[in-house]
């Protein structure tokens, strides 16, 4: 062993001994943590109910700090800095103190350990030396060291390691596990200046294929999660991505960076109740997402609030009552008058017309002979409030809907819609006419939730919820003080938690189960990723989710494919925000080589996308390659170059061609023997080689990419689907086709 070898050896042991003690550290809390819950689940096992709800909450978060702990367990540092003052600290997943509080690991999100990621030489952030350790579970296996100070070069204490990969290239090299990982080791500058951003507003971050821009949007989300915890563990965050693929891709990533708080859904699943991975075709896509279609919902719910032809002649045990046109007119124009919603406005509208009813009803009585008093106008308006002929009268004037049955109605009668389109959409209106039955479609959740905006529900009962709510949440905390008091001395809980984790104890549901299964929860964050898909209706659902406008929305309008999806940020999001808005702009292609990128960036300029310009970290070994076949042969020559890249054991293979391809292509693959099993889909993330659609693989990346027939890709929804396609490889690129090349693909 030559002396390089010995001082690398040397680091490595004595970087080994410090993490072999912050593990010790990480076990014992460990430790201490499943101790607790073995004594509060013994502690109280025949007491009152009162009793058991303490022990219950205190299980939950009990049990919420050992999963934390045990994410971490097996890689929880990854960093250490040399300040100037001869301080040294390491960087890790988690913070980690001794129990006298003395500091052992600072959490990556912590102020102290920004520098780890933003110091460079020109702007050293009293940093001397950062070093990365490179880990195989607990054991550090490699070192690398960032000299920010010359000096250190001839400080004796210091052993200074520049050899190696490196952390970030080490990342991006190896091959794909089906699942995206934290990046919380290689953070780049200009992705933690996005990361740590105090912006309130809206922040899009604009990236091209490949720069990190999901990544950074979940490291955003964890980092908000800890900077601002008390203003956002009652509300949570919202995470809105593409596909169920995409969100099984992503699923780990909040976790190991010590966060589970947060709602995940796909664009078809933000309306509680339901669950909808069906898309419209692109021309009634196009039109469910034009923001026009707000306008006509508005009006279809207004027609629904509609006068009798004539004025309405009743009796009453006997008495003739009149409800007059105009009595409904004025009492519509009161209802109206309050802007409530359609439903809690029904109240008022109700009530109106019986104060007119009833003054109607009280001249009868007269006529016949009857001394009416105002005493007794109460028992009038009860007889008329619960008379069936009077209350199928104001039904039909002013029927109580809900938001499903409104729309499924309204698309499957030609008639309404017509007569509530605006001008703009009159002449495409028809293309909405639908059978009453139909499955909904993604497309339609944005419009169910404008309906449901318009039809509301009644105020009444929110509101006194919301008062018991704060006055038991009061009572809470201070119950749970005393309590804390009585069970718990280590310091782990907050008597706040306890209160929040009793109240969920009685509500038997968690933060993430309570807001996606109430349409008006409010978040305090949304992070919107591949957001160039939204529509405008889908921006405006997503908007009312987040009342404040804290929004990390990422993407790249290169990349839209969806026919209501957008080209331009500010257009889809001025609207909502004005002048909340700060792009940034991702410029570093970490996932595909350059010999693979400046093939697609070809192909997008020669289709006029607006390509955002990255540069790639890494040439790469290969150029694509490109195959032309016999029409009649295309699948069998695709199995062949997928047979061919799974042979040299590259990793995992996304097989990607137009929709009405994939049934057939997963047929083929499936056939041969020397294959393993072929996942489909967006679901396919799981397999080792999969068969999707450039829409599915959104966000996605893999080893090797095999596209089918690239014409039909752009066909299908246009060029942003083959950039997709062509920007998802690590390693490979294939290309099997039997129409000549679009522009570009050829180089």
């Amino acid at each position: 062993m030559d002396d390089a070898e010995e001082q690398i050896a040397r680091e490595i042991a004595r970087e080994q001994d410090y993490a072999d003690r912050l593990y010790r550290r990480l076990d014992e809390l460990i430790a201490q943590v499943e101790g607790k819950l073995d004594e509060i689940q013994g502690s109280q096992q025949a007491s009152t109910h009162q009793n058991r709800s303490e022990r219950d909450s205190f299980m939950a978060l009990y049990e919420d700090r050992l999963a934390l702990l045990r994410s971490v367990a097996r890689s929880v540092v990854f960093g250490r800095l040399d300040m100037d003052d001869a301080a040294r600290h390491y960087i890790g997943r988690i913070g980690l103190f001794t129990p006298e509080r003395e500091q052992l690991l600072v959490d990556w999100r912590a102020p102290a350990a920004a520098a780890f990621y933003r110091a460079t030489s020109t702007d050293r952030l009293s940093v001397k030396l950062r070093r990365h350790l490179i880990n195989r579970g607990r054991t550090v296996v490699g070192l690398e060291d960032d000299v920010l100070d010359q000096s250190v070069l001839e400080d004796p204490d210091h052993d200074v390691v520049l050899q190696g990969e490196g952390a970030l290239l080490a990342a991006v090299s190896g091959k794909r596990t089906g699942r995206m990982g934290d990046i919380v080791a290689t953070i780049q500058a200009e992705q933690d200046r996005i990361i740590r951003s105090e912006n309130r507003g809206v922040m899009v971050v604009q990236g091209g294929p490949g720069t990190g821009k999901t990544a950074v949007a979940l490291h955003r989300a964890a980092y908000l999660l800890y900077t601002h915890r008390r203003r956002l563990e009652h509300t949570g965050v919202l995470i809105m991505a593409p596909t169920p693929g995409f969100l099984r891709y992503i699923e780990r990533v909040l976790p190991s960076l010590g966060e589970s708080g947060v709602v995940m859904l796909t664009p078809g699943e933000l309306y509680p109740g339901i669950e909808t991975f069906l898309h419209d075709d692109d021309e009634v896509a196009r039109l469910k997402g034009d923001v026009a279609m707000a306008e006509l919902i508005s009006r279809a719910v207004k027609q629904r609030q509609i006068l009798p032809e004539k004025d309405v002649h009743l009796r009453i045990d006997g008495t003739p009552v009149t409800l007059t046109r105009e009595a409904v007119r004025a009492a519509r124009r009161e209802a109206r008058a309050s802007h409530k919603p359609h439903n809690a406005a029904r109240n008022v509208f109700v009530r109106a017309a019986l104060d007119r009813l009833v003054e109607s009803y009280e001249r009868s009585l007269r006529a016949q002979g009857s001394t009416i008093v105002p005493e007794d106008r109460p028992d009038l308006l009860s007889d008329l409030r619960h008379d069936p002929e009077v209350k199928r009268q104001l039904n039909l004037a002013w029927l109580p809907y809900t938001p499903q049955g409104f729309l499924r109605i309204l698309l499957s009668r030609q008639d309404r819609l017509r007569a509530a389109a605006p001008r703009s959409l009159a002449h495409r209106v028809d293309l909405l006419v639908r059978p009453k039955d139909s499955p909904w479609t993604v497309e339609d959740v944005p419009l169910l939730d404008e309906v449901a905006e318009l039809l509301g529900e009644d105020s009444a009962p929110a509101e006194a919820r919301a008062r018991e709510g704060a006055e038991r949440r009061e009572a809470d905390v201070e119950y749970a003080r005393k309590v804390i008091e009585n069970i718990d001395t280590s310091g782990m809980i907050r008597a706040e938690d306890l209160a929040d984790q009793v109240s969920q104890v009685r509500d038997g549901r968690t933060l993430a189960e309570r807001a996606s299964a109430e349409r008006s929860w409010t978040y305090g964050h949304v992070v919107v990723d591949e957001a160039q898909e939204h529509s405008p209706m889908s921006w405006r659902a997503l908007m009312r989710r987040a009342p404040t406008k804290s929004f990390t929305v990422v993407g790249d309008v290169a990349q839209t494919s969806s026919a209501g999806g957008t080209d331009s940020w500010s257009a889809a999001l001025a609207p909502y925000i004005q002048d909340r808005l700060q792009v940034e702009h991702l410029t570093v292609n970490y996932r595909t080589p350059s010999r693979i990128m400046d093939r697609a960036v070809a192909m997008a300029q020669a289709h006029e996308l607006p390509v955002t310009p990255v540069s790639s970290v890494r040439e790469g070994d290969r150029d694509p390659l490109i195959e032309r076949a016999e029409p009649a042969a295309l699948s069998s020559r695709t199995a062949e170059a997928v047979a061919r890249v799974h042979a040299e054991r590259l990793g995992r293979i996304a097989v990607i061609a137009a929709e009405e391809r994939v049934g057939d292509l997963v047929a083929v693959l499936r056939s041969q023997d020397a294959l393993p099993a072929i996942g489909a889909g967006s679901a396919g993330v799981d397999d080792e080689i999969a068969v999707m659609t450039a829409q599915d693989a959104k966000g996605l990346e893999f080893d090797a990419v095999v596209i089918v027939e690239p014409a039909e890709l752009i066909d299908a929804h246009g060029a942003g689907d083959l950039y997709v396609a062509m920007s998802r490889s690590t390693q490979h690129l294939g290309v099997v086709h039997a129409r000549d090349l679009p522009a570009g693909v050829a180089g």
